[in-house]
């Protein structure tokens, strides 16, 4: 799980999206970031998770946030999973899982009885001076935005 906490500087990242284009932590400065990680493209917690988001898109917009997903996974394996349920934002490759590891999201964990290394399903809430302004450790894969919006006191 994460150390980092709440009222503290957003590590800064940066890294190529589903289109092949750089982007970074510093694109979305003055917005509020939803920065979600998720462990891998096309399976069917991850799928439930990125399209619920999908399906809540506009009422995240109309509240004033910026929706990025972060996993290891490639730019190929990121732009077909974005086309194929027609995801509208920005998916990061962290293949080197440098930007898992600065959020502290990458390690050891229990998965069907067995340790494995990898992604701690972990959302971050980043306000518009860049500061975590919450972080979602126990994601709802098919309730995520309540979540996020609850996490925003906006239910």
């Amino acid at each position: 799980m994460t150390t980092l906490l709440e009222n503290t500087p957003a590590p800064f990242f940066s890294g190529i999206d589903q289109h092949g284009k750089k982007v970074s932590l510093t694109k979305w400065k003055g917005k509020k970031v939803v920065l979600f990680f998720y462990p891998k493209d096309d399976t069917t917690s991850c799928t439930a998770e990125a399209c619920n988001l999908r399906d809540n898109y506009r009422i995240l917009l109309k509240k004033g946030l910026v929706v990025v997903g972060v996993s290891p996974d490639s730019v190929k394996s990121h732009s077909k999973f974005a086309a194929k349920y027609q995801l509208k934002y920005t998916l990061i490759a962290d293949e080197d899982r440098r930007i898992a590891m600065d959020y502290k999201v990458y390690g050891e964990k229990l998965f069907f009885g067995k340790i494995i290394t990898g992604i701690y399903r972990t959302t971050f809430i980043i306000d518009e001076n860049g500061l975590i302004q919450k972080i979602i450790t126990k994601v709802k894969t098919k309730d995520h935005t309540q979540q996020i919006l609850e996490a925003l006191g906006e239910e």
